[in-house]
């Protein structure tokens, strides 16, 4: 074999040990790329993400859609670290921007999940507070072994205990400290929005003196329906604007989109702030792929959104609640919304 020969051949083995050990070899980044949206007035498998009970839901004919991003399972290797970066709906992150180090990926998983149904339950409380409806201290859930199984539940206000007024949660503390523990108390109530009484048998205080009802409270505006919102397999706080629009769509006054396509993304406050999020170019796709006429963009994700820009995709600036519902009230009347 002439020496041209066995260089050439040598060079061949190499690329194709190269090649092979790239296609192979995992690497500590993570593609990520557009993830499925969600139409916040629809439904999952026939069942709607947003439940109402207690009244009926709004009739509503177009689409509030939030906007996820997708993570492949299967470790990215060389090969496929090179390819996403030469593409442009791929997004190569290191490892540790999603799997934060000393964490498992089904710990961050699970901490994604609780940041999404934190999300939710700030999505009730502005959405319900936009429609001005009243502060009470409403229950948000009963520990295990609780006083108040079968007397209370999720979603009723307390109003009195003992007959004490509790119309926030310093008053509530305060009338449990000042009974004792194995006391039955009458408990004032209002579900869905119809009052009523009934008797706990409180427990002791888990600190100091005092009785406990077993029950998790929360200052929060109180309708007399409630709200239960269901996404599965979907981590993270920025679906809560999307979904506190989706709400004020299905119980306000107000039909927000009149028939049209929206998407958007953003975390929500209680007070109606809207915050930043990641992934916004990927998302801007999933949007576009979608068909959206308009995509609200948090406030500080405007300049990333800008160098993102899907073409025949309008895009609206929201730093607030108020500043989503001026751009869907700008969309219905013909307007151009305030750009990024």
């Amino acid at each position: 074999m002439s020496r041209r020969s066995a260089v050439l051949v040598t060079g061949a083995v190499l690329l194709l040990v190269f090649g092979v050990v790239g296609a192979l070899l995992p690497v500590p980044y993570v593609a990520q790329v557009p993830g499925p949206t969600f139409n916040t007035l629809g439904d999952i498998d026939g069942r709607p993400i947003i439940t109402v009970d207690g009244r009926g839901r709004n009739a509503t004919s177009g689409n509030l859609n939030l906007t996820t991003v997708g993570v492949p399972q299967r470790p990215l290797t060389l090969v496929g670290a090179v390819q996403g970066w030469f593409d442009r709906e791929v997004t190569v992150v290191p490892r540790d921007q999603v799997y934060p180090p000393g964490k498992s990926e089904k710990q961050t998983q699970q901490e994604n999940r609780q940041a999404f149904l934190t999300s939710e339950q700030a999505a009730r409380i502005a959405a319900l507070a936009e429609l001005g409806y009243p502060e009470k201290v409403v229950v948000q859930s009963l520990a295990d072994g609780s006083p108040s199984q079968g007397r209370l539940q999720a979603g009723d206000a307390i109003d009195s205990v003992g007959g004490s007024p509790t119309p926030d949660k310093a008053a509530l503390s305060a009338a449990l400290a000042a009974i004792p523990a194995g006391t039955s108390v009458p408990v004032g109530y209002t579900r869905l929005g119809q009052p009523g009484t009934t008797t706990v048998t409180t427990s002791k205080a888990a600190t100091g003196e005092g009785s406990a009802l077993g029950v998790l409270v929360l200052e929060s505006p109180y309708a007399p329906f409630t709200v239960d919102i269901r996404v599965d397999d979907v981590g993270g706080p920025s679906a809560g604007l999307m979904l506190t629009l989706g709400i004020l769509d299905l119980v306000g006054t107000t039909d927000l989109t009149q028939g049209a396509v929206v998407a958007g993304t953003g975390t929500i406050a209680g007070n109606g702030a809207v915050g930043p999020i990641g992934g916004i170019p990927l998302k801007l796709i999933s949007a576009r792929d979608l068909g959206a006429e308009l995509f609200l963009v948090p406030a500080d994700n405007c300049t990333e959104a800008l160098a993102n820009a899907q073409p025949g995709l309008p895009m609206a600036r929201v730093a607030s609640l108020q500043d989503a519902l001026t751009a869907l009230g700008d969309l219905r009347a013909g307007r151009t919304p305030a750009p990024c």
